[in-house]
């Protein structure tokens, strides 16, 4: 989830702006796409998926607080007044999305758990009509039916083979959680800093994992063991601090550079090219090559995406 800040202006703008914008959001979309090969690595060796997420979540604030700090100037006030935002932003739409979609990657292959998380934006549009009226135009719903029939393939439902009930029912928690990223993100007029909105929800979301997991909500169980990948095996350290450096804290600043050059709508585009980064980083390093039906699917899904967004132009009251 590429598309971080709140600021919904196009903001694109000529010269050395948009290929740093590029540059920006292409480095993001990869960063996080790495998340669940790493993460599925980390739980064949011993780790609970709170685990794997908790110390995501914890070591990317660790990170990035002092940064939001320094962008706050003092400005406490802020963080009072935008209290239930960054709530609900660290509950659902960071530790709740997260856990959901390490709990899918557990029972089902990264990419395809990724493709369906990826449905959130039809999510968001449907929440747009039934909340504020924003109807969809006929482009919104031709992606809506060619992202349907995208996650069928995606399934394998065509060729009776068995899917995982609880993986495809979390990777659909992933999917709500992520609709719920993108609206609260939107809000703009809150006077909050998209930094501090990540780090602060960052900040709440790993501290209740943590407590779940103290009070027994949550199972949090971690091993020292090596990390087993396709090809090769590293020790534990190295993907948790890659889990939280990379897939989270640069993803996120990555992330806000690219949608402030290239404006939110921009950004969006580039950010499915994480969808194909997981794909590729779980066939390099988990061994999970995609069957030609389900890279159908996910080529479905990707273009059923793509025209929802351009239909967002096309919205009208009702």
């Amino acid at each position: 989830m590429a598309t971080l800040t709140h600021d919904e202006r196009p903001i694109a703008r000529p010269g050395a702006r948009l290929p740093s914008g590029l540059g920006f959001a292409v480095l993001s979309a990869s960063s996080f796409g790495l998340s669940g090969s790493l993460a599925r690595g980390l739980m064949d060796a011993g780790w609970s998926s709170a685990a794997a997420v908790a110390v995501r979540i914890l070591v990317a604030a660790t990170v990035l607080v002092p940064v939001a700090a320094v962008q706050l100037r003092g400005r406490w006030s802020v963080l009072r007044h935008n209290l239930p935002l960054l709530t609900a932003y660290g509950l659902i739409a960071v530790a709740g999305c997260q856990l959901a979609f390490f709990n899918a990657v557990a029972h089902m292959q990264v990419g395809v758990a990724l493709l369906i998380e990826y449905t959130a934006p039809v999510a968001v549009v449907a929440w747009l009509w039934l909340r504020h009226g924003q109807r969809p135009g006929w482009l919104t719903v031709l992606g809506a039916a060619i992202g349907a029939t995208g996650l069928v393939f995606v399934l394998d439902l065509v060729s009776g083979a068995q899917v995982s009930a609880a993986g495809t029912a979390w990777a659909f928690a992933a999917m709500a959680g992520a609709a719920c990223y993108f609206v609260l993100s939107s809000q703009e007029d809150n006077g909050l800093p998209a930094t501090v909105l990540a780090a602060g929800g960052l900040l709440i979301g790993g501290a209740t994992l943590l407590l779940a997991g103290v009070i027994g909500i949550v199972p949090l169980e971690a091993s020292t063991a090596r990390v087993e990948f396709a090809a090769f095996s590293v020790p534990w350290w190295g993907p948790v601090l890659a889990l939280g450096v990379i897939t989270a804290a640069l993803a996120y600043v990555t992330g806000i550079a690219a949608t402030r050059r290239l404006g939110s709508r921009l950004a969006s585009f580039v950010a499915l090219l994480e969808v194909l980064a997981a794909l590729a980083f779980a066939w390099l390093l988990l061994g999970e090559s995609p069957r030609p039906v389900q890279a159908l699917g996910g080529a479905l899904i990707l273009a059923g995406v793509v025209v929802v967004k351009l239909g967002e132009g096309e919205r009208q009251p009702t």
